[in-house]
């Protein structure tokens, strides 16, 4: 007896086979369970309430929050390792100067490069701003110290409120100081001023970034890294006022 021909399976059969082989390729892929889950809804009819496809709908939602708050968290550790890297560069290139002068040129080039702020200035309280050696390091590096009279950094970083100062403040600005920024004032938006004790015997100092950003230095920003920052600058200038 001649043995009938095999019928040649379909494209469909073979899709078929393969899927019950590996019915992962489904359960992996988000469109193609939606699209089974709504073939699903369809066929129960409009009046059949299915609590399991609502439950999935919920889970669904929650899956992609999560996710979202994943990506964020990941962004945020990225962006504070970049921060972190800034930092060290800036205090390495403050420690390199091997005077003051020198000192005073890194701050307004380089480090000010580093940390991407649009002025960077060095503001020391001084009971005598007529002193030669002071009046020569205006006229030299003007634009990256200055110094006024005692009591001036206070009454600026607390803006003459009754309010007790922190090592670091930022905020935005709606009209800058020219006595502090000169003739960049009309353009600064955001600054961050960190207090500096100098040492016994030392009026305090304030060491100011500003930004044509306003967004750069925001009150709720985090102050961590410059507060450390400001920490390496006080041990750095406290040689140069020995």
């Amino acid at each position: 007896m001649t043995k009938l021909a095999e019928k040649p399976a379909s494209a469909l059969d073979r899709l078929r086979d393969q899927l019950l082989a590996a019915p992962e390729l489904i359960l992996d892929d988000p469109d193609l369970m939606r699209a089974l889950a709504g073939a699903s809804d369809r066929a129960s009819g409009e009046n059949v309430i299915d609590m399991r496809g609502a439950a999935m709908e919920r889970l669904e939602a929650r899956f992609e929050r999560l996710e979202d708050t994943h990506h964020n968290v990941i962004a945020a550790a990225y962006e504070n390792l970049a921060g972190t890297q800034q930092i060290h560069r800036a205090v390495l290139a403050l420690l390199e100067p091997l005077d003051f002068t020198e000192f005073l040129t890194s701050l307004g080039g380089e480090v000010a490069g580093i940390l991407k702020v649009d002025t960077l200035k060095l503001c020391l309280e001084s009971p005598d701003s007529n002193r030669p050696e002071q009046r020569n390091l205006v006229r030299d590096h003007g634009d990256v110290i200055g110094f006024y009279a005692p009591g001036s950094i206070e009454e600026y970083v607390t803006e003459g409120r009754n309010v007790a100062g922190r090592s670091v403040t930022l905020r935005q600005v709606g009209r800058a100081s020219e006595t502090l920024y000169g003739d960049k004032a009309a353009w600064i938006r955001s600054e961050a001023l960190m207090r500096l004790d100098l040492g016994r015997g030392n009026l305090p100092g304030l060491l100011v970034l500003g930004s044509e950003d306003p967004h750069q230095f925001h009150p709720t920003s985090g102050t961590d890294l410059l507060t450390f920052l400001s920490g390496v600058f006080e041990r750095a200038m406290r040689r140069w006022l020995e």
